[in-house]
């Protein structure tokens, strides 16, 4: 077991208040003295181009007191963020922090991004031909911007040995969870999960899950689509949700892709599987009843898509959530309005 030198990038000083998220998930874990679980424990090194200054608008200045020298010598680099100053505009990112970033993968380094900041790494060479994830609302940009990047948007993070990316936001903290389990141990990594309030472990494999709303301009989509979320639990087809929304069936395949990016058997999947989720996080109703209530039958049948689209089994996600907020849950629904 071992923990060493982290090295968190900032790549730019003015640092808006969005983007704190991943920079403060990866100093809570690694720059803040867990001693009590592990001694020693990390030393986290925060390494930037140039001295902080005050942002331009609404964030933070960040004076990082190392210069990327140090990645070289880390035993961790970790990106948590790509500025949107660079996401936004085109800009491209500074030739020195690309060469710092070769350089510490050639040295050894664990080369780690969260969120966004993975185009640090796709844009120094580093994911070429290798997979790697993002956040979902980034994932289709850098497969176009970086085409031999594997990219994968249905997962929380990959670990790909030596080089390691993320999904955004909670998707960054299961990543440095991850570490900390690579690097000390399940007890410790436990421990500190615990510490911060959030589930031991979420596998990677684990789906990002968003789903993607309809607008209520959408004419006839968006009132059928909402009545079939109220009644997952019945043998719900394509032909019945055409006739309900007054469209051929070619139509309604149409316009439902134009609303929703999917076919309807995937949304109606999706949705079946989301119910699922939250009866799992919420009740305590057997596998059998969860299967019939999201629509999906059998228990043998919400295990098969459960395992292939979520990558854990019901009741492994189930673990991740306390039997105590269940009931708390159950209580607050049966409270009248």
């Amino acid at each position: 077991m071992s923990t060493g030198t982290v090295a968190l990038v900032v790549i730019d000083d003015a640092i808006a208040m969005w983007d704190m998220y991943e920079l403060g998930i990866a100093t809570a874990v690694f720059g803040v003295a867990h001693t009590d679980l592990a001694d020693p424990w990390y030393d986290l090194r925060v390494c930037g181009l140039r001295p902080g200054r005050p942002p331009a608008g609404p964030g933070f200045a960040l004076n990082a007191p190392y210069g990327l020298e140090e990645l070289e010598k880390a035993d961790t680099v970790i990106v948590p963020v790509v500025p949107e100053s660079y996401m936004n505009t085109g800009r491209e990112l500074p030739a020195e922090l690309l060469d710092a970033l070769r350089r510490a993968s050639a040295a050894g380094a664990r080369m780690v991004s969260l969120c966004n900041g993975v185009f640090a790494l796709a844009a120094a060479g580093l994911l070429d031909g290798r997979p790697a994830t993002a956040h979902w609302e980034h994932a289709r940009e850098l497969a176009e911007k970086y085409p031999r990047v594997k990219v994968d948007d249905s997962v929380l993070y990959v670990d790909d040995g030596d080089v390691l990316t993320s999904a955004g936001l909670s998707g960054g903290l299961d990543l440095c969870l991850h570490i900390v389990r690579r690097d000390l141990g399940a007890r410790v990594a436990n421990q500190l999960a615990r510490r911060l309030v959030v589930p031991a472990h979420r596998p990677g494999g684990q789906a990002q899950f968003v789903e993607r709303a309809v607008a209520v301009t959408d004419g006839g989509i968006a009132p059928v689509l909402h009545w079939a979320v109220e009644h997952l639990d019945r043998p719900l087809t394509v032909e019945d949700l055409a006739a309900r929304a007054g469209m051929s069936v070619r139509s309604f395949h149409r316009n439902l892709r134009a609303a929703t990016g999917t076919t309807p058997m995937k949304w109606l999947l999706h949705q079946r599987l989301a119910r699922a989720q939250l009866l799992l996080e919420t009740t305590d109703l057997s596998i059998d009843q969860i299967g019939e209530r999201s629509g999906l039958g059998s228990a043998n049948n919400l295990r098969h898509h459960f395992a292939a689209h979520v990558g854990v089994t019901p009741s492994e996600y189930r673990r991740a959530f306390p039997a105590s907020d269940r009931f708390q849950a159950e209580r607050i629904r049966a409270v009248p309005a």
